[in-house]
């Protein structure tokens, strides 16, 4: 009896669900809530699934974070394939990202001179000439690989965006664009500002890590960072 009642139970959810489908005829697929109020089709959900499996140390964090640098700067750190953003008062938020692979990372200061939510994507003439087979042109979406939001650098070829790939957050896989997990890019994206001051700093420095103690700087550009809660 509890069997078939909870079956009974399950097809009507399923034909409610198949109702509020069905009644946009053609239109696209409907939108549906997830994490921080933001609006996705199911595909993107499907992608916050994957993305809740990124390790702990890549997911965003609130840490301190000791710096000159002013409130709502940018900071790339290439070699541990984080982002922190500066809040102020010694801290900042921690993001996992994805960097350039070998050959492609780069580093300097640039700054915010675009955003874009669900940008278009064309693939610079360098990235065509070393991968004929892309495509020319993709419209935005969540089969686009620039993701949710896009934050355009300078007059450079580089972009800080979202991703369809979630298992790519920690790696070394771009051609030189910073990425972020969908959801973290929405973050970052309603707090940077165009004009906002972006540094990158190079594969081989990196930020130091503090546990306890004093920071141990491991390079001439560093920022003593210890974790403080998760964000």
């Amino acid at each position: 009896m509890f069997g078939r009642r909870l079956l009974l139970k399950t097809s009507f959810l399923l034909a409610g669900t198949a109702f509020c489908i069905g009644a946009a005829g053609a239109a696209p697929m409907p939108s549906v809530p997830y994490a921080g109020g933001v609006y996705a089709t199911e595909a993107a959900v499907a992608d916050e699934v994957r993305a809740a499996e990124t390790p702990a140390h890549l997911r965003r964090t609130m840490v301190e974070f000791a710096t000159a640098e002013a409130p709502g700067t940018v900071i790339v750190d290439t070699a541990n394939t984080y982002l922190y953003l500066v809040l102020g008062n010694g801290t900042a938020i921690r993001y996992g990202i994805g960097v350039g692979r070998e050959g492609f990372t780069w580093s300097g200061t640039e700054t915010v001179t675009r955003k874009s939510e669900w940008p278009d994507w064309t693939p610079p003439a360098e990235m065509i000439a070393r991968q004929p087979y892309l495509a020319r042109f993709m419209a935005g979406g969540e089969g686009n690989p620039l993701g949710a939001r896009a934050m355009y650098l300078g007059n450079t070829v580089y972009r800080i965006h979202g991703t369809n790939m979630p298992d790519t957050i920690g790696q070394n896989v771009s051609s030189g664009c910073i990425r972020l997990l969908n959801e973290d890019v929405i973050d970052l994206y309603s707090r940077v500002n165009v004009g906002a001051k972006i540094i990158v700093l190079p594969a081989r420095s990196a930020v130091a890590v503090v546990t306890r103690g004093p920071a141990s700087l491991v390079s001439p550009v560093s920022y003593g960072v210890r974790r403080a809660e998760i964000y």
